[in-house]
């Protein structure tokens, strides 16, 4: 994760009324490729919910990784990019063999 995504989220955190403890990511299947990614809060109460999901620390962040998400992201990076035409989180996969045209998913 790079610190431009680390400070995205922490803001992202910050602002909601529950204090998310951070995020989980994951996959499903959707879009025109195949997967594509998950993202969404984790709360306090939630933490044991998700005891089985590898989770990780940088930049101050916590990231929760379904296990079932595991072997998709593997080696991934994540970053915010904010321009004058798009804001998002965008993913480097060295596992993803292609991509639908919008990046909306990949397929391995």
């Amino acid at each position: 994760m790079s610190e431009t995504a680390a400070n995205r989220i922490k803001s992202l955190l910050s602002s909601q009324a529950t204090q998310p403890i951070g995020i989980r990511l994951g996959v499903r299947k959707r879009g025109c490729n195949g997967l594509s990614y998950t993202m969404n809060y984790v709360k306090p109460d939630e933490a044991t919910k998700y005891k089985t999901d590898e989770v990780i620390e940088e930049h101050g962040v916590k990231v929760f990784i379904d296990p079932k998400a595991i072997f998709f992201v593997v080696g991934t990076t994540m970053d915010y990019v904010d321009t004058d035409i798009v804001s998002e989180f965008t993913f480097k996969n060295p596992n993803s063999k292609g991509s639908c045209g919008c990046g909306e998913s990949f397929n391995v």
